[in-house]
């Protein structure tokens, strides 16, 4: 196993309940944590509580939303568990890696700062060289399976199936995200906020019981471009020239300081096949749905389910049990990877038509009518109906 993220933990814990000897190797020199918002819907809560995951529900009746404006200008919004309707948990990803990570045994051994480095197949074993960064030295050893759960960026992904380019596809989109100290000035605690500018966008997304995340988005028309500077610096300039004013101010400075963020652009991982032989992809290696589908923890840990039921039902046959497994769970990936691109435009707007609908929108759910029914219709919506599917049963 390669990545102890959502979907090589949850990998982890499934194959050893399935009767397998897991190795993790971890690129990073200790665990993880932390993180920015991200929910998990009924697929991944299903998926969760039968690998014995217990993942917290940071979600409250007292949450509210507002559209915010530079001015100081606030109205009432949809809140998120109002537009996407339940089951939904709202959680950091750290709330969910240390949940999956809790339930592995000990028996399961864990080997950080150690990548894969080359693979070579036979047909009943996968030969590896693992460097381990620690230590400074390579050492070669034999396994049934590898399975890569190592990101959008996949060493597994590369070394198997070969280089990126025609696989992994730029959306045009920026995001960065960090986990705030406290309330935003001004608001309480449990005060989403939504300011949404022509091809720029924040959301400060509440929790019950801890201190907010925010997430900025922005349109690009040259990703490589938004690399060549500190991050802090390029957010600065796309959310200039404009006076910030204090909020906007106040999230950059945040960011400016915050111990750990996220700084990358929205990409999406599109492969013919997840497996080559006995070596398979998983989550984000595999599928990479990107974070506007909101779907990511949750396919990842129901691909992760549904591998080892796939594994149990045909014993000693690995590339079968891949081929059963991909042909169950791509119907579903793939709607949910379509419904992504579509869903971008409740984060952030690409143009002036898209501005214009945006704001519209904004007035409608200003107004408590407005909000209630919008949260009838997206309820009803089949891409509601479809994050609450259990792909256990498909």
């Amino acid at each position: 196993m390669v990545g102890l993220g959502i979907s090589g933990t949850a990998s982890a814990l499934r194959l050893h309940k399935a009767g397998w000897d897991v190795v993790v190797l971890e690129r990073s020199a200790e665990r993880r944590r932390g993180g920015y918002f991200l929910a998990l819907f009924g697929t991944g809560i299903t998926a969760a509580e039968r690998l014995g995951i217990d993942v917290p529900n940071r979600d409250s009746k007292e949450i509210a939303y507002y559209n915010f404006d530079r001015s100081g200008r606030r109205r009432r919004c949809v809140g998120f568990t109002e537009a996407v309707g339940d089951p939904a948990r709202p959680v950091v990803r750290g709330d969910v890696e240390t949940a999956a990570f809790d339930a592995l045994p000990e028996e399961v051994e864990i080997r950080y700062a150690s990548v894969p480095v080359a693979l070579w197949q036979s047909a009943d074993r996968v030969r590896v060289d693992i460097e381990d960064r620690a230590a400074g030295m390579v050492t070669t050893e034999q396994f049934d399976l590898v399975v890569g759960a190592d990101g959008l960026r996949s060493t597994v992904r590369r070394l198997a199936f070969g280089p990126d380019e025609g696989r992994v596809h730029r959306l045009g989109y920026m995001i960065a995200a960090c986990a705030l100290p406290g309330p935003v000035p001004g608001f309480r605690n449990m005060d989403g906020i939504v300011m949404t500018e022509l091809r720029r966008s924040f959301l400060v997304f509440p929790f019950a019981d801890r201190p907010p995340t925010v997430l900025f988005n922005y349109r690009t028309d040259n990703v490589d471009g938004q690399f060549e500077r500190p991050a802090i610096d390029t957010l600065r300039s796309v959310f200039g020239p404009e006076p910030t004013g204090e909020t906007l101010g106040w999230l950059l400075d945040q960011f400016e300081q915050a111990p750990d963020h996220l700084f990358d652009s929205a990409e999406q991982v599109r492969l013919d096949s997840w497996s080559q032989g006995r070596v398979v992809l998983v989550g984000d290696a595999a599928w990479c749905l990107t974070l506007y589908s909101g779907m990511g923890a949750s396919t990842g840990l129901a691909g992760a389910d549904m591998l080892g039921t796939m594994l149990e039902q045909y014993p000693g046959d690995v590339p079968r049990a891949l081929r059963a497994w991909e042909a169950k769970l791509r119907p579903f990936i793939k709607f949910h990877q379509d419904a992504g691109v579509a869903y971008r435009k409740l984060f952030v707007t690409a143009d002036p038509a898209e501005y214009r609908v945006r704001s519209v929108f904004d007035g409608v759910v200003a107004t408590t009518p407005g909000r209630n029914l919008v949260t009838v219709v997206e309820q009803h919506r089949k891409i509601s109906r479809m994050k609450q599917v259990d792909l256990a049963r498909i």
